[in-house]
């Protein structure tokens, strides 16, 4: 599939995959050649995020400054001619809200790293922001409002960060769509009856709107509980 969908730049997310342990395959993926990897220190088979691009980056960092979170291998960003790169893996709140948290204290400090990256040009996130933002994305919002990915404190969060400047590409371009969803759990046939959540973002700055073609989420692509998504900028 990602030979086909031949992006510029391919973002991975919850790769549990130290650098050493990727697979062969992937090191060898034809087109992206460019490849950053950042793992969770001293915990294998945790977290971790992947940057695969065609042309080499600028500029590329692990993390968002912060030392409670860095560890965790959930950032890295690669810094192009025209625009950032982020590939996140937002922290899951956790059964019975138990790390909501920690999760909060992620997202204060990734949106001013965020805010940061955006001062200096324009940004792309893409990744597993964990965090259904409307009842729109996900399929059954009365019975999930307690629930990590649903809370009030969660979808707060989103937004703020489109209140500091940032776009949800997605939904800007299909306000109404219904049924879009990126996240499916393995129990009880949930992807085939579509019963999920749209977890999985391409957010951008407000100026890069302009360059915006399209945003889609790939829902037959298999191997996953999430499916990938794709966007389309003209840069």
């Amino acid at each position: 599939w990602v030979q086909e969908e031949a992006p510029d730049v391919l973002c991975l997310q919850e790769t549990k995959c130290g650098v050493s342990a990727v697979p062969p395959e992937i090191r060898a993926l034809p087109g992206l050649p460019h490849q950053f990897w950042a793992s969770a220190e001293g915990r294998p088979g945790y977290s971790g995020v992947g940057l695969l691009a065609k042309t080499e980056p600028l500029n590329v960092t692990y993390g968002i400054g912060d030392p409670e979170h860095d560890a965790d291998g959930r950032v890295v960003t690669a810094e192009f001619p025209s625009l950032f790169v982020v590939s996140a893996y937002v922290p899951n709140a956790g059964r019975g809200l138990v790390r909501l948290e920690p999760r909060l204290r992620f997202d204060a400090a990734f949106l001013a790293f965020l805010r940061r990256l955006d001062a200096q040009k324009p940004v792309l996130l893409c990744g597993d922001l964990n965090v259904a933002h409307a009842e729109i994305d996900l399929c059954h919002p009365r019975a999930n409002r307690s629930n990590p990915g649903f809370t009030p404190q969660e979808r707060e969060g989103f937004t703020r960060l489109l209140g500091a400047g940032f776009v949800d590409s997605f939904r800007h371009l299909y306000p109404e769509a219904r049924g879009a969803f990126t996240f499916w759990t393995y129990l009880g046939g949930a992807r085939a009856r579509n019963v999920g959540w749209r977890l999985d973002y391409a957010v951008l700055s407000q100026r890069l709107l302009g360059s915006l073609c399209d945003c889609k989420i790939r829902s037959t692509v298999a191997g996953s509980d999430h499916c990938p998504i794709t966007a389309l900028l003209a840069v």
